[in-house]
């Protein structure tokens, strides 16, 4: 896993290098490093968000909306946990920094939501069956 980190740090810093070079020799520009990260964070972060929205705006259409963004949302703060944890082991050499670990700690999620799901559908199908025969 520390050897995909580093080769996507230097993809990422190919990049900035390239764009910090098109910025000031073939736009003849004087923006800063600081300048760059600005502009450029800015608008991957509005793409990103108007992608989020979109998408967001679609499932909370749907009948268990709520509760599939609830589970996007919450997914995706795993990853970055589950990342954050793997790196941290890699900076201190506490553990061993694997990205199988991170996919274990992932799909350990995965399995509890399923069991949630399940468990949540068994109680709304009783309460269900509940509230129709009282109406009878």
């Amino acid at each position: 896993m520390k050897d995909i980190i580093e080769i996507l740090a230097e993809i990422v810093n190919n990049i900035h290098d390239f764009i910090l070079f098109f910025v000031s020799d073939t736009l003849h520009s004087n923006a800063t490093d600081k300048d760059l990260h600005f502009w450029i964070m800015g608008i991957i972060g509005i793409i990103i968000f108007l992608f989020v929205f979109i998408l967001s705006t679609i499932i909370s259409r749907m009948r268990f909306g709520i509760t599939i963004l609830s589970f996007l949302y919450t997914f995706t703060v795993m990853v970055v946990l589950v990342f954050a944890i793997e790196i941290q082991q890699a900076l201190t050499s506490r553990g061993n920094m694997e990205f199988q670990d991170a996919a274990v700690g992932l799909w350990g999620f995965i399995v509890f939501f399923l069991f949630f799901a399940v468990l949540s559908s068994i109680f709304l199908v009783i309460k269900k069956f509940i509230t129709q025969s009282k109406k009878r």
